[in-house]
């Protein structure tokens, strides 16, 4: 019996993203629609995210505009179709800090935030590097890091030092040091509460943009990386064989939260401001929000 609902929620897009950038030496292979997403988990007791993203003004606008980021909503109306307000979020996952990730912390006043603790402390360490050097943080808004210190003021950031069990139950985190940022994470749904999940789903983060970085190009069947790897791509494939071990290599169980052909395998709805709902899984007793 399914315990959490898991919808992918589109607040933003890139509508001509080069496919070099989720795919590891796709060079000159033309360009497709990057969905800018986040993960809403709900069940009877908890109703958590998986990441925030960002919050359309200052240095947060300003990157976006960078990146030829359109249609912004605000959490509030992205949420709203789902029956939620940002303030009945009760837990999120931060999978890493990049600026469309962790950037709207503020709009969830009543969260506590668990994010590792590798990837704020060496974000602070980037953050003091010489000008020459700060290609490093080309996708993150150092006042979104100032803004998980002060959620740690406020006694609602827990800092994972690796992997953990149960943050809520049935939903575990694991540590992907040094690959696409210094301190990823990803979130392992175990929706039977079974510790040998029959019925699991991971929601990847930027560990995986897209399908081919799960099933490769030209009918190779072998893992190619993200585009944008801070650390090593060697950690890259070896994350990925780790994600893909956990749900016994079943891809449709990784949800590549970027990718926009997950309404071809998911059912899916367009709301009328062109932003996408797409229903990965219900609880028992859960209503569509799509059908």
């Amino acid at each position: 019996m399914s315990q959490y609902s898991i919808w992918v929620l589109e607040y933003a897009y890139v509508s001509q993203c080069a496919v070099s950038s989720v795919i590891y030496g796709a060079h000159n292979q033309g360009i497709r629609k990057l969905p800018y997403c986040y993960v809403l988990i709900k069940s009877k007791d908890h109703i958590a995210m998986v990441d925030v993203g960002y919050n359309d003004k200052e240095y947060g606008r300003y990157i976006a505009q960078k990146f030829l980021v359109e249609n912004w909503h605000s959490p509030a109306d992205v949420l709203a179709p789902c029956g939620i307000r940002p303030e009945d979020v009760d837990t999120i996952f931060i999978t890493h800090a990049h600026f469309d990730h962790m950037g709207n912390t503020d709009a969830f006043p009543n969260a506590t935030f668990y994010i590792q603790e590798r990837e704020l402390s060496k974000w602070i360490w980037a953050m003091s590097l010489p000008d020459r050097l700060r290609y490093m943080m080309v996708a993150t808004d150092p006042s979104d890091v100032l803004r998980a210190a002060d959620l740690a003021r406020q006694g609602r950031l827990r800092l994972v030092q690796g992997d953990m069990q149960d943050a809520i139950p049935g939903i575990d985190l694991h540590a992907a040091p040094d690959t696409h940022t210094y301190g990823c994470q990803w979130v392992h749904v175990r929706n039977d509460m079974q510790t040998q999940s029959r019925d699991g789903w991971v929601l990847a983060g930027d560990l995986i943009y897209v399908y081919e970085n799960l099933e490769g190009t030209g009918g190779d069947k072998m893992y190619v990386p993200v585009g944008l790897a801070l650390g090593s791509i060697t950690n890259l494939v070896m994350t990925t064989e780790d994600i893909m071990k956990s749900v016994d290599y079943e891809v449709k169980r990784v949800i590549p939260v970027h990718e926009e052909r997950l309404k071809e395998v998911f059912p899916s709805r367009v709301l009328a401001n062109g932003l996408r709902i797409s229903e990965i899984c219900l609880a028992s007793g859960q209503k569509s929000l799509v059908s």
